[in-house]
């Protein structure tokens, strides 16, 4: 099984692969591009679970293969791949996901004109993920962690013939180098002060003593400013939402295993950095805590189904992150396992919403309606994407959100539980509102479709079995991934500072749990299926709220008025002192030249006769001053 784990880094370079050959033989392949990043996807699929197993047979320990790459002076900097717990249950996440991504694309964007460069795309996505996921120092992440991010660029912006989908990428790419950009002094830091960019390296000399508190918060909080870029917080969430711009399968990519989960992931990985400073700990809780409830109180009155679900994603990364921030070992595995069965349940829920765009050929939820019996498989598995990411037992969301609701409370964090739970109610009553919306009632729109091709619900239907049966392998029951993901190295450094206790809800607050969901659902049902309860009963008295709800709290405003339009003012008189007074200068100074080396060609034109005149009048010039000089002689012996 070892020898298994010593080739995971072939897993990556699969989907490599796929892309080189789309990118030279796309043209000639047409769509046949799509077999080519599914067979080499399916590939590192199948390797991805391999290894994963190898790793979760007892006995097997961590692997950690580094090899040199550069030498600087005294220190020398690796490259390599390791495979632990974590990474292990991302590599099967990622290659899963991505596989049943690839095989639905090829319904979905069936006729695109550009369907080879989509897979290409897809391919290099893939491959900087996996990339990012098996990368055992901080520098080899921040490689892939930039490549990931060019990867969404240009996947977000697919369509670069509309004015959105290119204001989209751009604006993807630039708020995240915000983030990037403290990951980036996070790291620079870390490598200044232990003389390494290794995981385990890091690890040891802070559990040594050998830095000081406020050095451990600051590249903490620094790395965290990156996880916060790449998975959509506080405040620099505003990204993601206009991300859905692109197609719909890209959707599914980013917000379920791919760039989202890189945030999350990143700050699981580097968790022995975190539990060292209390400081941390608690930005990372309360930035999550509030991106959960603000993103869903945003997710309540949205139109656009993609929307609904880009803003419901914000609001589940904000969940993982409240509980890696709030609950030690609990919170670690808790914010880990609901990355795993999120990842799933959310995959489904967009292509599922793909489904649907591609059958009536709207986004707007109220142009849609009556579906459920024009597409049965879409409907049934959209429903249970709801049911899980709601929490309702005994689906996979029900289980992660009650360890995580647990770990809060065993912690003893209060206010956290309680912004947990309130969340959780918005969680319940916006998927439901968009599921009654778009399956229940009459067809409210224009293009009536039908039920999508085998080709594109056969992974819903995948999904939607994981959806439900993922969250076994960690119940009060039979905490099976609690005691694998703390087995490691990592959870050795956890169980060090918080012990190793399970998080699992007491049976009060599951039951607490439970019925929160189900007041959610129940008031999405009467509002939009029984409809004997108008929606604008709750508007109506509070117009504000409403506008402030569905306009995003006009963060979007506030940064185009604060930071978009002073820079763009900056940038304008930039450019005026550069073309004015920069380009002035160097103008004047080209012109001086010029003229200067004209007036010397008019005298060396290379006429006998002028250079004859030259010639006398310098001669005539000098017997006048020798005369001069010879009466001012005189005159000064005359004086004396």
């Amino acid at each position: 099984m070892d020898t298994i784990m010593q080739y995971a880094w072939l897993i990556p370079l699969f989907p490599l692969f796929a892309f080189i050959v789309i990118v030279s033989f796309g043209r000639q392949l047409k769509e046949g591009a799509a077999w080519v990043g599914i067979f080499f996807t399916a590939a590192a699929f199948v390797m991805a679970a391999a290894t994963f197993w190898a790793r979760f047979q007892e006995g097997a320990q961590d692997l950690k293969v580094p090899m040199e790459w550069l030498h600087v002076g005294d220190t020398v900097i690796r490259m390599g791949y390791e495979v632990n717990q974590l990474n292990a249950m991302m590599l099967v996440i990622v290659t899963f996901v991505s596989l049943l991504v690839q095989i639905y694309s090829k319904g979905y964007m069936h006729g695109d004109e550009r369907f080879p460069v989509f897979y290409q795309y897809l391919a290099l996505f893939t491959f900087s993920m996996l990339g990012l996921v098996i990368s055992p120092n901080l520098l080899q992440v921040y490689i892939f962690w930039e490549l990931v991010g060019v990867c969404s660029f240009l996947l977000v912006g697919y369509y670069f013939y509309k004015p959105e989908a290119k204001a989209a990428a751009k604006k993807a790419f630039m708020v995240t180098r915000v983030g990037d950009l403290g990951l980036f002094i996070g790291i620079c830091l870390l490598f200044w002060w232990t003389g390494s960019f290794e995981y385990s390296e890091i690890f040891t000399t802070i559990s040594l003593g050998k830095l000081e508190p406020w050095m451990i918060t600051l590249a903490a909080v620094l790395i965290f400013i990156g996880a916060v870029g790449k998975s959509g917080q506080f405040p620099l969430h505003t990204w993601l939402p206009d991300a859905m711009e692109g197609p719909t399968p890209v959707s599914a990519l980013i917000h379920a295993a791919t760039m989202v989960a890189a945030g999350v992931y990143l700050v699981a990985a580097t968790y022995p950095l975190f539990i060292a400073s209390e400081t941390a700990l608690n930005v990372v809780a309360y930035v999550g805590g509030f991106t959960a409830i603000f993103a869903a109180s945003i997710g309540l009155t949205q139109r656009d189904i993609k929307r609904v679900l880009a803003y419901s994603t914000v609001s589940q990364l904000g969940y993982m992150m409240l509980a890696l921030g709030a609950a030690g070992a609990a919170g670690y595995v808790a914010g880990s396992f609901h990355l795993m069965t999120h990842a799933f349940f959310k995959a489904l829920l967009f292509l599922a919403a793909g489904s649907v765009i591609h059958a009536v050929h709207t986004q707007d939820v109220f142009e849609m309606g009556g579906l459920w019996k024009k597409m049965p498989i879409t409907a049934v598995t959209f429903l249970i994407g709801c049911l899980a990411i709601a929490g309702v037992p005994p689906f996979a969301g029900f289980w992660s959100k009650e360890a995580i609701l647990g770990a809060v409370y065993s912690a003893h964090r209060f206010d956290l539980l309680w912004i947990a739970i309130i969340a959780a109610f918005f969680t319940a009553f916006y998927m439901f509102r968009l599921f009654f919306l778009t399956f229940v009632g009459t067809f409210r729109g224009e293009h009536e479709g039908h039920e999508s091709p085998a080709v594109m619900t056969t992974p819903l239907v995948i999904l939607a079995f994981l959806a439900v049966v993922a969250g076994f392998v960690n119940t009060p029951f039979a905490p099976v991934l609690h005691e694998w993901l703390l087995n490691g190295s990592t959870g050795e450094a956890i169980g060090m500072v918080f012990g190793s206790e399970e998080g699992h809800a007491a049976a009060w607050l599951q039951a607490v749990a439970i019925l929160v969901s189900l007041l959610g659902i129940l008031l999405a049902y009467l509002m939009y299926a029984k409809k004997s309860v108008s929606p604008d009963a709750i508007s109506r008295p509070l117009p504000w709220l409403y506008q402030l709800s569905y306009r995003k709290y006009y963060v979007d405003e506030v940064y185009h008025h604060v930071f978009v339009k002073p820079l763009r003012w900056l940038g304008y008189a930039l450019n005026w002192f550069d073309r004015y007074v920069v380009d002035g200068l160097v103008s004047l100074t080209a012109k001086l030249t010029n003229w200067i080396g004209a007036l010397h060609a008019r005298l060396q034109n290379g006429q006998i006769q002028s250079y004859g005149a030259v010639v006398l009048l310098g001669l005539l010039l000098l017997v006048i001053a020798l005369g001069l000089s010879a009466q001012g002689g005189g005159l000064f012996g005359h004086g004396q």
